[in-house]
């Protein structure tokens, strides 16, 4: 019988985990294929009883991994992300909880836990979250100061789009992301406003082309100081490694040369 230690390294090796990502890309097709109503009339029983066996496999690697790992399952994040994804796709499809039957799709995030660059991503992006939050904040007081100028300025003419803050901090969020911004939103404006592009091009360069990038720029220092900090402890893992296996030769090497001293002797005294 098969020990917990081998039935955790049997089911997080190699091939066995590259069968669960093609899986997983299977279940993302049949769940988009059950979309159809089409092909649910003429293969809906074959495409739910995939989807019954792909989930049935789901749930026994993650039995497999509870017996092997005991608690000690749930220490790892990622670990309880696949439990509580796979769980959900067992709430029973009718009753008050069916509509989370619609959060199967979910499974599909299980690629997310398999690949290891992209569970780096998605690492970065949460180590990234308050640096995030902070340049988050400081938008949200650049829009109300903005959205408070924009009220005063053309809420009169413009009440559809500048009648409140609330309004105007819409409508420079649409201005923000570059949609329609010009023709539909500026140029009406400066139609009765032939100065308003003094309000609207030191909104864009600030809001979109300089606060935006700061978005960029936090996520892009975060993943170089994680991938830093991988190649910090790769290096210090080997030089671990490095240094046992000196140790090692070197007690070898000394015994060796008492093995060599005692053979001497042996020699010398029988001469």
């Amino acid at each position: 019988m098969w020990s917990r230690q081998r039935i955790g390294e049997w089911i997080e090796s190699g091939p066995i985990q590259n069968a669960i990502v093609a899986l997983i890309l299977i279940n993302a097709v049949t769940l988009g294929l059950e979309t159809s109503q089409t092909l649910m009339a003429r293969h809906g029983v074959l495409l739910h009883g995939i989807d019954r066996l792909i989930l049935s496999v789901f749930v026994l690697e993650i039995l497999l991994k509870l017996y092997a790992h005991g608690l000690g399952f749930f220490r790892r994040a990622w670990n309880v992300f696949d439990f509580l994804v796979v769980g959900i796709a067992l709430v029973p499809a009718s009753g008050p909880l069916a509509v989370l039957r619609a959060l199967r799709v979910l499974r599909v995030l299980r690629l997310i836990s398999m690949v290891p660059r992209l569970r780096f991503v998605v690492e970065a992006l949460l180590k990234a979250l308050p640096g995030i939050a902070s340049i988050a904040v400081l938008m949200l007081i650049l829009f109300y100061v903005f959205a408070v100028m924009a009220t005063g300025l053309f809420g009169v003419d413009f009440p559809e789009w500048f009648g409140s803050v609330g309004a105007s901090m819409y409508t420079l969020f649409q201005v923000m992301t570059l949609e329609s911004w010009s023709m539909g939103i500026v140029r009406p404006v400066m139609a009765e406003h032939p100065y308003a592009w003094a309000f609207f091009v030191p909104f864009i360069l600030v809001a979109t082309f300089t606060m935006l990038n700061l978005f960029i720029g936090i996520i892009v220092d975060t993943m170089q100081t994680l991938h830093e900090d991988q190649i910090a402890r790769d290096r210090e893992m080997i030089e671990r490694t490095l240094d046992r296996d000196t140790a090692q030769i070197e007690t070898e090497v000394r015994e060796l040369r008492e093995e060599i001293r005692a053979l001497r002797r042996e020699l010398t005294q029988r001469a």
